[in-house]
């Protein structure tokens, strides 16, 4: 018997033998298993692509929704059907789910038919069909607390919940968008918080990712409908969709300023997946049109660029201008000194060798490269200055979509714990340029000559106030009085529909990200999946559209594994809930598995080894036009797309002076 053979019996055996009050773990996600996972098998079954894959609890079943309109039920360990069934949907399957403490004989569908089924697996029959969205249904959410309950998002903007105890055995409107939003949102995906029920997440087009209680919005209701009143009734008449307190909006900060340059762009956002951590604390997006961003549900932080103080719009005079920041882009004085007792040049040598070679990958202009080797720094020490201040450096030269913002992260961060940080100062201002900040970037550059007044008529200051100035005099000369400061609308992607002012605040309540994983693509489809890998979610994996998908360190952000996973997209990745075990499908009719190889196979011919270039090329696509896209997809080869050059080393805009070349 062969190594994978003992070892997949061995696993089918603790899984299938639970009689411990406690399940034991007895394989982790770790680093060598990270870099020993191959291609286990393919199952072969289904003749359409395999929208949607779901683990039982227990993880000894594997059930797949596919565009052939059947699910099928695997035993994933000997690489067995099951169960195969026609779901009596008359179109493509987006989303399947076990239904908890169902025994695994409960099954639900939603499907782009606008259909929501419920099938016993047991005699293969469809015993409930909801017919009350209007638009394709693209997820489904269930819940262990609640074993007869579940959600579903479609594109008609609504979440439904529904209740297989009701008599009635329908659906009532739980959320919907587009009282929020108009009629241009849709609901694309939802997930349920696994350690408390009572949290939604739900993902739409646009940037931002909603968070709510069900708690609430449910006491909400009830109140209203116990009170009947004519006074009463004529206050229920204008309630509010989400009740204050309800909902909490999550959005990368950079993204609201950018809406309209996408949508010059013909390019489109949209949450296509959201899921919780597995402690509960952490929410994950994958981001169409995007990155993958994870979100800290226990710490609050605004996104910096909402942090702007407001005020008006002045005019332009005597090359400055009225309106601007005057300090408030730098923290209060007496933060910068607690956070500078705390910072420390000085590295142990391991740390200090890390920063020699990402300085040294940063001198070559591999600037991924040496973006990684600084967060693997920072991630050991992370009141070091200096190792924010020169990975902002490599972000901004390296222009991937988000990078300016993650620079002006750093660079706060820097200048937070040492308020004499130079370059991080100058950089600073760079990046309030690159995102539009206009007026608020020549207040920082004024900041900074007073600060340094030694480095006031460098190269690098002079060719940013001219790039500076002669962008405020455009604006001006134009005519137009907004020159491109925080009051830009942070929320106005429906752009024909006036959108109600609950939403507004909400939207600017959003909180920010903590991560950012760059890399893959996500243009091409709208189900593109992204999940925590290990019992701790210690890495993130996301599929892609060149066929491929990715893994991360979740707490460096670096990337550690590309796998090729279908001849064409990869879109599903669901890990499995207890072992170092995954599960993938794409566009190809097949689902495949993956775990760690013998270490006596030393060929793997789904390793993608040029990472970094297969990233940069992801990004290339990313920013292609719409037809070269769609012509990358159809096989052929395009060169010279928009965005950064294959070697990533585009120049920036204007020259550079002494302030800002090099990393310290």
């Amino acid at each position: 018997m062969t190594t994978v053979n003992i070892t997949r019996d061995i696993l089918h055996r603790q899984i299938r033998d639970k009689r411990a009050s406690g399940f034991q773990r007895f394989y982790h996600v770790t680093d060598p298993f990270i870099k020993r996972l191959g291609l286990e098998a393919e199952l072969q079954g289904h003749t359409g692509c395999v929208n949607c894959l779901e683990w039982n609890e227990q993880g000894d079943l594997l059930a797949s929704g596919s565009d052939d309109q059947h699910a099928i039920i695997w035993d994933p360990f000997r690489h067995k059907k099951l169960t195969t069934m026609h779901t009596g949907h008359a179109a493509n399957i987006f989303s399947v789910k076990f239904l908890p403490h169902s025994g695994d004989r409960i099954l639900v569908t939603g499907a782009a038919d606008t259909k929501v089924h419920v099938h016993d697996l047991t005699v293969k029959e469809t015993i409930h069909m909801f017919s009350d969205h209007t638009n394709r249904v693209k997820r489904i959410a269930t819940a262990p607390m609640w074993p007869n309950t579940f959600w579903s998002a479609a594109e008609d903007g609504i979440v439904r919940q529904y209740d297989l105890r009701e008599s009635s055995k329908r659906s009532e409107v739980l959320i919907d968008l587009t009282e929020f939003c108009g009629q241009l949102v849709e609901a694309k995906c939802l997930a349920v918080n696994p350690r408390d029920n009572n949290y939604l997440a739900v993902g739409a087009n646009g940037p931002f990712v909603r968070l709510y209680d069900i708690r609430m919005i449910h006491n909400y209701r009830k109140s209203l409908s116990q009170n009947t009143s004519a006074a009463v009734h004529t206050f229920c008449e204008r309630q509010k969709p989400i009740p204050d307190g309800a909902g909490q909006y999550y959005v990368a900060g950079h993204l609201p300023v950018k809406l309209p340059d996408y949508n010059n762009r013909l390019r489109v956002l949209v949450a296509t997946y959201v899921t919780f951590s597995p402690d509960g604390t952490e929410l994950l997006v994958n981001m169409g049109g995007e990155q993958v961003y994870l979100f800290d549900l226990t710490f609050k932080q605004r996104p910096y660029t909402f942090l702007l103080p407001k005020k008006s719009t002045g005019d332009v005079q005597n090359g400055k201008t009225t309106n601007g920041v005057s300090n408030g882009i730098h923290l209060p004085t007496i933060m910068f000194l607690l956070f500078s007792l705390f910072s420390s040049t000085e590295l142990p040598p391991h740390l200090e060798k890390i920063k020699q070679q990402a300085n040294d990958a940063f001198a070559r202009q591999q600037w991924t490269q040496a973006i990684q080797l600084y967060s693997l720094g920072i991630h050991q020490a992370s009141c070091n200055a200096m190792l924010y201040g020169n990975r902002a450096a490599a972000y901004m030269k390296r222009k991937w979509d988000g990078d300016h913002y993650d620079a002006l992260r750093d660079c706060l961060k820097a200048l937070t714990l040492n308020p004499s940080h130079l370059k991080a100062h100058f950089r600073l201002a760079r990046c309030l340029f690159e995102l539009k900040y206009v007026a608020e970037a020549l207040e920082c550059l004024d900041d900074f000559k007073g600060k340094f007044p030694e480095q006031a008529h460098s190269s690098a200051c002079d060719a940013l106030d001219k790039d500076i100035k002669a962008a405020l005099f455009s604006k001006i000369g134009s005519g137009d009085k907004k020159v491109y400061n925080h009051s830009t609308p942070l929320h106005s992607f429906s752009r024909k529909e006036p959108i109600p002012e609950d939403e507004l605040v909400l939207r600017e309540h959003s909180l920010d990200y903590k991560h950012r994983y760059c890399g893959h693509c996500n243009t091409t489809t709208d189900i593109k999946e992204a999940n925590f890998f290990g019992s701790k979610g210690q890495y993130i994996v996301s599929g892609s559209d060149d066929g491929s998908f990715f893994i991360w360190e979740k707490e460096t952000t670096n990337l550690v594994r590309i796998l090729q996973g279908d001849e064409s997209i990869v879109n599903c990745l669901q890990p499995h809930p207890s072992y170092c075990f995954l599960a993938t499908s794409g566009i190809d009719p097949v689902v495949r598995l993956w775990n760690p190889r013998p270490e006596t196979e030393t060929e793997n011919g789904r390793v993608v080894e040029d990472m970094e270039g297969a990233a940069e090329a992801n990004q290339r696509r990313m920013n292609a036009d719409p037809l070269e896209v769609m012509l990358l997809n159809m096989g052929y080869r395009i060169t010279g797309l928009r965005g950064v050059g294959p070697d990533g080393s585009d120049d920036e805009n204007s020259s550079e002076g002494q302030v800002q070349c090099r990393p310290s």
